[in-house]
């Protein structure tokens, strides 16, 4: 095995934004010889069949692995150690198997005990997304000057580890590698507890009386806008997440109760110059964002706005 991105048989258990995603950069890049893939429902298989994306759609997991070179779970992380079981018997010798969740401790705890001797876990998280999910969400340019971090388990064989790395960068991915537990802190600050705070301040919105639901939705600022964006995100796939890694995102969430408290003194004290201190420091980390390519510099994040017509 080598640092060459092609792999003879992918296989993608599970066909939404990321399986979806994986299939068609695949695709366009002839990253592998044949794509099968399969999905839990009757639906979303015909579906993933009338896209022709793939070259076949089966009807179960084991079908799905058979004599694949890359496995991919692109499923809740949940599910993971349950599918890992069911298809361990039918994994090829060599094979890779990865997968694509937000949260990695727990799944090289789910999975790894099920694998068989001679099979390559490196397990993966693409840190991009959508709101949307489905078979039909999918798009090839989504992983481009993403990051996509590998957390092989310590052992690992160093050529499997290579081959992935070279698939997800030909996808378009920036790829790091990382321990596990290293990761779950990390993105439960950067996107674990960005998303509970999303959900929170939609469901506080909801839920005030005084403010009818056509009210929220009419004069939605930019700010409440963007959050729900977020909190539209994969219901199933974010419980998953916040159960999985729920030591990381505590801890987190316990910092941001008390860098909070911090905020609230100051506003009821009337501290201007803590605010201003305050605001100045995180608008600097914006900027940071989007000068190392993470985000557009586009006015109002480059949303289109309408012309205004003469009259």
């Amino acid at each position: 095995m080598s640092a060459n991105p092609h792999f003879q048989r992918v296989a993608l258990i599970g066909f939404g934004l990321i399986g979806g995603s994986i299939a068609r950069a695949a695709k366009l890049q002839g990253l592998a010889s044949e794509i099968v893939t399969t999905a839990r429902s009757e639906k979303t298989r015909a579906r993933v069949t009338e896209l022709g994306i793939v070259d076949q759609v089966v009807a179960t997991n084991a079908e799905a692995v058979k004599d694949a070179d890359l496995i991919i779970l692109c499923i809740p992380v949940g599910a993971c150690g349950p599918v890992a079981q069911e298809i361990a018997p039918h994994l090829k010798p060599g094979a890779v198997i990865s997968d694509v969740g937000s949260v990695k401790g727990a799944v090289v705890r789910d999975m790894a005990p099920h694998l068989p001797q001679g099979v390559h876990f490196v397990p993966a998280h693409p840190v991009a997304g959508t709101e949307h999910s489905g078979p039909d969400s999918g798009f090839a340019e989504l992983f481009i000057n993403r990051w996509c971090i590998l957390t092989p388990p310590e052992g690992t064989d160093a050529d499997a580890v290579a081959h992935l790395r070279a698939f997800w960068a030909a996808m378009g991915a920036k790829v790091e590698v990382m321990t596990p537990d290293h990761h779950d802190l990390v993105l439960a600050i950067t996107s674990h507890l960005p998303h509970l705070i999303a959900y929170t301040i939609v469901g506080t919105a909801d839920e005030l009386a005084q403010v009818t639901e056509s009210e929220v939705i009419k004069f939605s600022a930019g700010g409440f806008r963007d959050f729900t964006r977020i909190a539209a995100s994969d219901p199933t796939m974010w419980r998953d997440v916040f159960l999985a890694n729920k030591e990381a995102v505590l801890e987190m969430l316990g910092t941001f109760t008390e860098d909070l408290a911090k905020l609230t003194r100051a506003i009821r004290r009337g501290d201007g110059d803590a605010l201003f201190d305050h605001f100045t420091r995180t608008r600097a980390i914006r900027r940071g964002i989007v000068e190392i390519g993470q985000d557009s510099a586009a006015a109002d994040f480059g949303r289109p706005h309408a012309a205004l017509k003469k009259p």
